[in-house]
């Protein structure tokens, strides 16, 4: 498959990128401004929302990754609607490209998160459970509605990702050094459940679902989440450090302020992978221990 890919240089999809060069598929990239590449790439301008009148021809596939970083910033009103507009224009721009395509790709996978699902408590969450409430939530339902258009010209699912494992970016980069300092805690409670996913495996089930005839929603997480205690036990062990004292509210409070604290660090959600579980996927790496001594050891590279 030739693989046309938006935001190959953020976390997920940098690693896509090099997961792609070595298997059958032909990645080429997306973007903004010309650059050099070892992948052939498109140049786009979505603030114009212009996508070149070609872009799709001979393109088998769409994994679309672009969007401003929910955690980049403290949450202004004018970043909150940088982060939506990110993802809704750029989404609506390649759906209707497919759908006004005379030969459309075959499969369009557009980049989702675990976050429609708000703040649930101990509840089991799967694709079918409702949707939630608050900012990210509301960000992630506009998101995939806008991906709609091109349901009836291609095969769409939508990549609902959990929190991503890696040193490399993310949550995990982020850290690292307080805990490799002794000073990692857990954040409030430590009863809020997290669910992870290695950067090994988000790479392994996108490419899988290019390949697998799966559509609609699809959690991108471990089948095995874990509490906010639990992962801090964990990686402390992992780095050889004690965990012993918690992170004071406040602290959080004044370093990404109180909506985007309360909403990535307090919320709570036990996803299930149902849909990749019951079409065949095998992860990598199921459990929580080995994926990080995987991702801290140096080997964590997408396979």
């Amino acid at each position: 498959m030739r693989v046309l890919i938006s935001g190959s240089s953020g976390l997920i999809g940098a690693a896509l990128l090099e997961a792609l060069q070595v298997t059958a598929h032909t990645p080429i990239r997306l973007l903004r401004t010309p650059t050099q590449s070892q992948a052939e790439s498109i140049v786009w301008d979505p603030e114009k929302a212009h996508l070149p009148d070609d872009a799709l021809n001979n393109i088998d596939a769409i994994v679309h990754l672009a969007g401003e970083p929910i955690a980049a910033k403290r949450w202004s009103e004018a970043q909150k609607r940088k982060i939506l507009q990110s993802r809704t224009s750029t989404t609506k721009l390649l759906a209707t490209a497919i759908s006004e395509a005379a030969s459309p790709p075959s499969v369009f996978l557009s980049g989702s998160a675990i976050g429609i699902y708000g703040n649930r408590g101990d509840e089991q969450l799967n694709e079918i459970s409702s949707r939630g409430e608050g900012f990210l939530a509301d960000v992630v339902r506009q998101w995939e509605q806008a991906a709609c258009v091109a349901k009836e010209h291609t095969r769409l699912a939508y990549l609902r990702t959990g929190v991503v494992l890696s040193d490399k970016g993310g949550a995990l980069k982020t850290q690292l050094p307080f805990f490799r300092l002794g000073i990692g805690g857990r954040i409030g409670s430590g009863n809020q459940w997290l669910s992870w996913i290695s950067i090994q495996d988000t790479v392994q089930a996108i490419i899988w679902l290019l390949d697998n005839d799966v559509s609609g929603p699809v959690n991108l997480c471990s089948p095995n989440p874990v509490t906010n205690a639990e992962f801090t036990k964990a990686l402390g062990q992992a780095v050889g450090r004690p965990t012993f004292l918690p992170t004071p509210k406040l602290a959080t409070w004044a370093k990404v302020g109180p909506e985007l604290a309360e909403e990535l660090l307090y919320t709570s959600q036990k996803v299930d992978p149902a849909a990749l579980l019951t079409a065949g996927y095998t992860f990598l790496y199921p459990h929580l221990e080995p994926a990080l001594r995987n991702t801290l050891s140096g080997s964590g590279a997408p396979r």
